[in-house]
């Protein structure tokens, strides 16, 4: 890989967010990235790949993912040859990657290298001496890649929307809020009352949407996760009204939700609340994710919950496109 610049994951963590920040409409004119939603793809030869590195590899890319209805794995893996990477330009310009060197000299370290032949791409290499040593830098760094490549998903998505925004609708929500949201034309306003809009996009097959409310900033109890469903309970059942007379949607409480503190650039302090909602009075249902944070200059809670509605399919990748939406919050 000569003549490109290798940053040490140490130094790379520091200045992760720096990717995010670049505006849509100035990325860097490079091929857009290829492959699938949440694919990652590992290059690591048989010798290293079977037995115990595969089963390592199962237990954290493909474990299911939070808050879905019925599992899924959080990472779909491919495995390919390293000597297939080197020299397939198809699999070069890959979103994810995650690229397994082993030689003898190898410093055992982890580095990072971002957009280097398509946009955006983290491509992550481990520069090892044996399997032990990747088995182990993997289990310590998986945490951080996996940050990293979500951040690369909302990235795509949000550049894909971008490129065919709904610029009424954006305007409009930057003028009810403070802040600007990437939707694409296929997204139109469900419903908009003080401190509260509804945005969906509805198909025959699925259904995806955000419900984006604010209030004051009072208390840091307001980030608690019983807060954050109480709150998202009183939402849903005033402003979003199921199919039959009397129905509302709300949070489906025997299944339990997931809470963690989360990076967004634009907000001094985040978290993401996943979980599952249900239709009160009806049967439809499905996976959702609420971000509660805190506006720059601290005065307003944001509520940010993306859902799908999809009973057919699964339902990873299209609460993927809506997460994305969240994750483009911008002051």
């Amino acid at each position: 890989m000569k003549n490109i610049k290798i940053i040490a994951l140490a130094i790379a963590l520091v200045a992760t967010s720096a990717g995010c920040q670049r505006k849509l409409n100035t990325e860097p004119q490079k091929r857009g990235s290829s492959g699938k939603t949440l694919e990652v793809l590992m290059a690591v030869d048989r010798d290293m790949w079977n037995g115990s590195t595969t089963a390592l590899v199962d237990s954290l890319f493909r474990a299911p993912q939070d808050g879905l209805p019925q599992p899924e794995p959080k990472f779909s893996v491919v495995n390919i040859p390293t000597s297939s990477l080197q020299n397939t330009e198809m699999f070069q310009v890959h979103r994810n990657i995650v690229q397994c060197d082993v030689a003898p000299d190898n410093p055992d370290k982890v580095y990072i290298h971002r957009d280097v032949k398509s946009y955006p791409q983290v491509w992550v290499e481990f520069a090892v001496t044996s399997r032990a040593s990747f088995e182990r830098l993997l289990r310590q760094y998986y945490p951080r890649l996996e940050e990293e490549f979500y951040r690369t998903e909302h990235l795509r998505i949000q550049k894909a929307f971008y490129g065919m925004r709904n610029i009424p609708l954006m305007e409009d929500i930057k003028k009810q809020f403070g802040f600007s949201l990437v939707f694409s034309d296929e997204f139109a306003m469900a419903k908009q009352a003080e401190d509260f809009a509804w945005v969906r996009k509805e198909t025959k097959d699925f259904g995806i949407g955000v419900l984006i409310a604010v209030e004051p900033y009072t208390s840091e109890r307001q980030f608690d996760e019983a807060v954050t469903l109480d709150r998202l309970d009183t939402l849903m059942r005033r402003h979003v009204p199921g199919p039959a007379e009397g129905s509302y949607m709300g949070t489906e409480r025997r299944i339990e939700s997931v809470s963690r503190k989360v990076q967004f650039d634009s907000c001094d302090y985040a978290v993401e609340t996943r979980g599952c909602w249900r239709t009160f009075g009806d049967f439809m249902g499905g996976p959702y994710v609420t971000y509660t944070l805190l506006s720059p200059d601290r005065s307003q809670v944001v509520s940010l919950t993306a859902y799908a509605y999809c009973p057919r399919f699964p339902k990873r990748d299209y609460l993927m496109q809506v997460e994305s939406i969240c994750h483009s919050i911008r002051y």
